[in-house]
């Protein structure tokens, strides 16, 4: 093994097919086995927690972050760019840094922001699978400064998936609130309506009208 990938979740497990033999694939952060195959590179995708200074200072850490970095730091990516409207972004592979999000990058990608989570996050999966690929054939990997001024994202909480009916005052607002949060075991977006929640998910547009599955539970006080 010469490179490590460490990722949370796998959306798709067909992307990792495409990896040869290599990486070693890791849900957690597994101090033994990185000593004992001391990778040349450790990769980073769907990782949400801070990556402690001991493992980046020793090894290349890159990590994968869905927007054009410096634009978009911080938690929650996807969900607060579609919640500004934005239909295209950036995967950003970065040098882990003791700052969040903000070491040199050495390669972007488009990413698409259409459709729900699950194909949102599937296909960054995918793209950053095909990036690593492409990283690992370089043989002078070039890292380049983030240039502009950064902006910062807060990390989205579960109560946060509550509907507000009075914010939410378009057909593609609603929409696009209910599809970035449709994807497994996350926060489905939801309102309340007395001792019940109503909880969306699988969500369709066509001719400005919204379909939807809802799970209806009681709600817990």
């Amino acid at each position: 093994m010469k490179f490590i990938i460490i990722t949370k979740r796998k959306w798709n497990l067909n992307n990792f097919k495409k990896l040869n033999k290599n990486i070693l694939i890791l849900d957690k952060i597994n101090l033994s086995k990185i000593r004992k195959i001391n990778p040349k590179i450790i990769f980073f995708i769907h990782w949400s927690k801070l990556i402690n200074n001991s493992i980046f200072k020793k090894y290349l850490c890159i990590q994968f972050h869905s927007s054009n970095l410096p634009k978009g730091r911080g938690g929650s990516p996807i969900q607060n760019q579609i919640l500004s409207n934005i239909k295209k972004t950036k995967i950003s592979a970065f040098k882990v840094s003791q700052s969040l999000d903000a070491g040199p990058i050495c390669l972007q990608e488009n990413l698409s922001l259409q459709g729900n989570a699950l194909s949102i996050f599937t296909r960054m999966e995918n793209k950053s699978i095909q990036m690593i690929k492409k990283i690992i054939k370089k043989k002078n990997l070039v890292f380049k400064q983030q240039k502009g001024k950064p902006s910062f994202f807060k990390r989205r909480m579960p109560s946060e998936s509550q509907i507000n009916v009075h914010k939410t005052t378009t057909i593609n607002k609603l929409y696009n609130f209910l599809r970035m949060l449709d994807a497994p075991n996350y926060p489905k977006a939801f309102i309340k309506l007395n001792k019940f929640k109503f909880k969306f998910n699988d969500i369709k547009i066509s001719n400005n009208k919204i379909n939807a599955k809802v799970e209806i539970v009681k709600n817990e006080k």
